[in-house]
């Protein structure tokens, strides 16, 4: 498949649902203030949505794959419902540390490793190179770094107001305020580069 489409890769807890602590409850997942919107105009601006999440509560025996893929199917519906849908979905269940043996893993799948961005640029073509990161972590914007992307916004919702210290000196990476900044920064990128 030929690699040439532009996505937006968001992290998923703390980025556009309300952060839970390892979340195992469909009924629990919360849309965050400007999800939908941020989504929609960014597929609106020609972008695929993938939402790449790490899920180590699988590894650490406090919920199943079946769990997150509820979740994620509850999150997938209510983003369809609001006019936004998301066009890949991927997790990573995978923590060295974790209590579980099957998934107590160093693998090439969890954030800041690129894994999870390599298998949407094959399974959706998507050109590493002309897409963003979007997350609440450092890991997510050295996930967006180690993955080539252009630039990574760090969203000061969920952990993001504790974690912009850690993103200093890293130029790929700047903070926005809200989902609707993001949405902003990319428009005018874009501008630019056209």
């Amino acid at each position: 498949m030929k690699r040439d489409k532009k996505a937006v890769f968001f992290d998923r807890d703390g980025t556009l649902i309300e952060d839970r602590h390892y979340l195992k409850d469909p009924d629990g997942v919360t849309l965050l203030a400007g999800a939908a919107e941020c989504v929609r105009a960014l597929r609106e601006a020609g972008f695929l949505i993938v939402v790449v999440s790490n899920q180590s509560g699988v590894a650490r025996g406090m919920m199943t794959e079946d769990d997150v893929r509820r979740v994620n199917e509850r999150f997938c519906a209510l983003m369809r419902e609001a006019g936004a849908p998301v066009d890949g979905m991927y997790y990573c269940p995978h923590f060295p540390g974790g209590s579980v043996p099957a998934y107590a893993a160093d693998c090439a799948c969890r954030k800041p490793k690129t894994g999870m961005a390599e298998a949407a640029a094959r399974d959706l073509g998507i050109d590493l190179c002309a897409s963003y990161a979007v997350g609440d972590k450092a890991a997510d914007m050295l996930f967006g770094t180690n993955a080539g992307m252009k630039a990574g916004f760090l969203v000061l919702t969920g952990y993001g107001t504790d974690e912009r210290g850690k993103i200093a000196g890293l130029p790929f990476a700047e903070e926005a305020a809200s989902l609707a900044e993001v949405a902003e920064k990319i428009a005018e990128r874009e501008a630019r580069r056209g």
